[in-house]
């Protein structure tokens, strides 16, 4: 009996193991995306996606990097895999490499679902709702287009609304101060029009310095914002110090965060009051369950950054759906965007945006089918994002 159960245990493990990790880039709507296959000698495959955009190249050579060593090892081991992609060299961390761990990481969790036929929230802990909220962005560039874009999506059902700064000049210059009076306009005109039972944010995308920032804020009537969204660099915690003597807005920080020790001092700190990481570059689902119970701890919610395609969206839900701590997750799927990321003749099925909510679904793994053949039929060319100069010709953040 027991030489029996062990050759029963010996046949599951073998067909659990890994048998290949295959990057594949593929053009979705306006932007490249980098999805990872992993497959295991049973036949079971899971999906992931990196966040890194426009850097699909480093990313792809970093996971058959991985690849090399992660191949037959055991791919239910998920959390000793992170480990050892993470620790197996001496310079450990960066956005590169973490963006390939957490496309792997998902995957895993995408293959093990599929394996245990239950969804992945189930994986880590089960499900808190039973809708994961999300909030839109306005895109249009003038006062009267952002007006616009806002009362559609009120209409639509969604209580949180983000904008971004006025006075852009196609995609080649961005002049930072001469932007904040067109910025500060637009948000009080955008506030007039939704009233104040609507969230209303705006995305800085980093492009300000703090006295910058400090300046718009005070162009604003108080309650104008409920939320500022990464509006200088995260690399120096003590500049956001600065910044918060010389507002009371609340920060939305995080999208740029590769590592629970980057999120650290901005949670110790009080540097932020909405974390905005993001699954696909923070470390996969492995990672982010640890920043979102160490952001438990400082009573601050997840407000996960999601730009990406249905299988960033997908596991963005279904973290949403396993953690308390929730607020919204950002979509790019709303009425008054069309940027294509959510492709049907690619992704089939993936999970559907229904008014403002995603619905938490019950289907094994991450919900997500990816059509492989209309990858294969595609030419993937670089896209390179823009790079901003300022009226004198120096060069600015994106």
């Amino acid at each position: 009996m027991l030489g029996d159960r062990e050759g029963r245990l010996g046949a599951a493990d073998r067909a659990a193991r890994i048998a290949e990790i295959r990057p594949v880039s593929a053009r979705v709507g306006a932007r490249n995306q980098l999805l990872v296959k992993v497959t295991m000698e049973d036949g079971t495959f899971g999906w992931g996606e990196s966040g890194m955009s426009s850097r699909e190249n480093s990313v792809a050579a970093t996971i058959d990097h991985f690849a090399s060593f992660l191949v037959g090892q055991d791919s239910r081991r998920i959390g000793r895999i992170w480990q050892e992609c993470y620790r197996g060299q001496y310079f450990e961390g960066g956005r590169v490499l973490t963006s390939a761990l957490s496309a792997i990481d998902i995957a895993l969790h995408d293959a093990l679902g599929k394996r245990l036929g239950v969804p992945v929230y189930q994986l880590l802990g089960g499900r808190h709702r039973d809708v994961v909220p999300s909030f839109a962005s306005t895109m249009a560039n003038t006062i009267e287009g952002q007006v616009a874009d806002a009362r559609k999506l009120v209409d639509a059902g969604w209580d949180c609304i983000r904008t971004y700064p006025g006075s852009f000049d196609g995609n080649e210059v961005f002049d930072p101060r001469s932007s904040l009076a067109a910025t500060a306009k637009e948000l009080i005109a955008v506030r007039e029009e939704i009233g104040p039972d609507i969230h209303l944010g705006i995305d800085l995308h980093h492009r300000f310095s703090v006295p910058e920032v400090a300046y718009l804020c005070d162009l604003l009537p108080a309650g104008t914002l409920n939320f500022l969204e990464e509006p200088i660099r995260c690399e120096s915690p003590e500049t956001y110090h600065a910044l918060q003597k010389m507002t009371t807005i609340p920060l939305a920080i995080g999208e740029e965060f590769a590592s629970k020790w980057q999120a650290a001092p901005y949670l110790e700190q009080g540097l932020t009051q909405y974390m905005r990481m993001d699954v696909c570059n923070v470390g996969g689902f492995t990672e982010a369950m640890k920043i979102a119970g160490w952001s438990e701890r400082f009573y601050v919610d997840l407000m996960p950054h999601n730009p990406l395609g249905p299988i960033c969206t997908a596991a963005t839900v279904h973290l949403g759906a396993a953690v308390p701590n929730f607020s919204w997750a950002e979509t790019r799927q709303s009425p008054v965007e069309s940027l294509g990321f959510h492709d049907p003749e690619i992704f089939p099925t993936q999970i559907e945006l229904s008014g403002a909510v995603y619905k938490v679904p019950d289907t094994p793994g991450l919900g997500v089918e990816v059509n492989e053949a209309a990858i294969a039929n595609q030419t993937v060319t670089h896209l390179e994002g823009p790079h901003l100069r300022r009226p004198d010709g120096s060069v600015t953040n994106w």
